[in-house]
């Protein structure tokens, strides 16, 4: 699935995902730098991640939930729960991928490499989605599909997920793809990111 930016929100607070970091690109420091000519500005490498799950803000994703369930769910409730099962997901083990191309993301905002990921990594986003829909169904939501494509909170815009590591701001709202020299991509393991601003249990 791939997921937007919130809007309309009223908290704030750190966004929770799922997500492998980025070990190295390419050689190295050179090979990621070369991307700068296609882009206005590069991400710190340090930072760079491939997301498998974005869950979003806590306290919104409670609101969504509730207001879904017409207040059954209860956020005191939820939070505990969501927090229980993210910290109880398996390990992802580091992997290699590859990429090739450059597209668009966020509405045209942003650029980043379409990653070429093995299957068992597309295995685990699919564990991943199915135990948030596993989750979703103990909290008493029906409909969950429609729940998770319509919540501002998750964002997302589609059920496809597209693996991609953003890499820096378009230059322009309506750049195309491009096309680059493959370059193999050493991943980290899966982890939570602002795993320290779960409720604890």
């Amino acid at each position: 699935m791939t997921a937007s930016n919130r809007t309309g929100s009223t908290t704030h607070g750190p966004r929770i995902t799922i997500e492998v970091p980025v070990l190295r690109i390419g050689d190295g420091v050179s090979d990621y730098d070369g991307l700068a000519r296609f882009v206005d500005a590069l991400r710190n490498p340090s930072g760079l991640h491939l997301t498998l799950l974005h869950v979003g803000i806590l306290d919104d994703l409670a609101q969504d939930i509730a207001a879904w369930t017409k207040g059954a769910a209860k956020p005191e409730h939820v939070l505990p729960e969501v927090a229980s099962w993210l910290t109880e997901l398996p390990v992802l083990a580091g992997f290699l991928g590859k990429s090739d191309r450059l597209i668009p993301l966020g509405g045209g905002r942003v650029m980043g490499l379409e990653v070429d990921v093995p299957q068992e990594v597309h295995d685990y986003q699919a564990l991943l989605l199915h135990g948030l829909h596993l989750l979703l169904d103990d909290l008493g939501l029906d409909n969950i599909d429609d729940f998770i494509l319509s919540s501002p909170a998750l964002g997302y815009r589609s059920p496809r997920w597209v693996p991609h590591i953003a890499v820096g701001k378009a230059r322009t709202r309506h750049e195309p793809e491009v096309e680059i020299a493959p370059v193999a991509i050493e991943f980290g393991d899966s982890r939570i990111r602002n795993r320290e601003a779960l409720p604890l249990p």
